[in-house]
């Protein structure tokens, strides 16, 4: 594990380097329709490995785990949810033990639950929070990256979760859609203002904004969440492009030096931690971790 606090790292003033997109290389490993891909945690640990290695060799500061529908909620879809405890300890010990001395970050997704819906009460939800993060730190996690949240009320008790039970610092991102108008909310209306003063009043570390959206859109939403909260570390897991569908598969256009022209934009805006989301490679990740590190501090 590295000994520093991910947060306390971005007072030097370096930017830092996260990884990209998962998904896109398991579907390429032969991830079938309706499989569950954090299963591969246990039946097929290599190839997650080998994911997660590529990252680190591209220049990555830290890397996530294949943990992002690890919930018990997520799980019980496959009939799975009595190993959530066991699936999130091996996503994020692959990931230890491929991040080396670098940070692990391990991925948190939504429940897929809506509390004003009543589907879970907050109770409930806490406890589904708090059962993953309490395995993703005992597989040897730094860090839980809670991410693409969209609801206040379910991201600051996936924070409070992990505050309240673990050692983990807690990072917290939101995915963005941009109105007719040019402004930003969340599929619940959320603005990135809103989002950031919110993460950071239930006790987030980091806060961010990730997948939506490709690097250039991301730069107005930093903005946004700089000018809320002057003094939180942000994290930015960008798409490559918006999806564009070509007989029938969404491909992301934005190439390495696409993504890679637009970091200097988007650290001036506020940014301390940049990687990927849907559509970024290690080649994306090689590229973003080059012009950020030709960057005054």
């Amino acid at each position: 594990m590295n000994g520093k606090r991910i947060a306390d790292a971005t007072k030097s003033g370096r930017i830092l380097i996260s990884d990209g997109a998962w998904g896109t290389f398991f579907h390429e490993k032969g991830l079938k329709p309706g499989e569950c891909p954090e299963l591969w945690c246990i039946n097929r640990p290599a190839d997650v490995m080998d994911v997660a290695r590529g990252y680190i060799e591209a220049g990555a500061d830290m890397i996530e785990s294949d943990s992002f529908g690890g919930s018990r909620c997520k799980l019980e879809h496959y009939g799975l949810a009595e190993r959530t405890a066991e699936i999130n300890e091996a996503a994020a010990r692959i990931s230890r033990q491929a991040a080396g001395d670098k940070w692990v970050i391990a991925s948190i997704g939504p429940t897929g639950k809506m509390l004003m819906m009543e589907d879970l009460t907050e109770e409930e939800m806490y406890g589904v929070f708090k059962e993953q993060a309490g395995a993703l730190e005992k597989g040897g996690a730094d860090a839980a990256c809670i991410e693409t949240m969209s609801a206040l009320d379910e991201a600051a008790l996936a924070i409070r979760a992990v505050r309240e039970n673990t050692r983990l610092e807690a990072i917290c991102t939101f995915t963005f859609e941009r109105t007719p108008l040019g402004e930003y909310h969340t599929m619940m209306g959320v603005k990135p203002a809103d989002a950031a003063r919110a993460a950071v009043a239930a006790g987030a570390d980091i806060i961010g904004t990730n997948c939506g959206n490709g690097i250039r859109r991301m730069v107005d939403i930093v903005r946004e969440m700089r000018a809320a909260c002057p003094d939180t570390p942000i994290l930015v897991h960008a798409n490559a492009g918006l999806p564009v569908n070509l007989n029938g598969v969404d491909t992301f256009p934005e190439t390495p030096e696409d993504m890679a022209e637009q970091v200097a934009a988007l650290v001036a805006a506020g940014a301390n931690i940049i990687g990927g989301c849907c559509g970024t490679t290690p080649a994306h990740i090689a590229a973003i971790a080059k012009a950020a590190r030709a960057l005054p501090r």
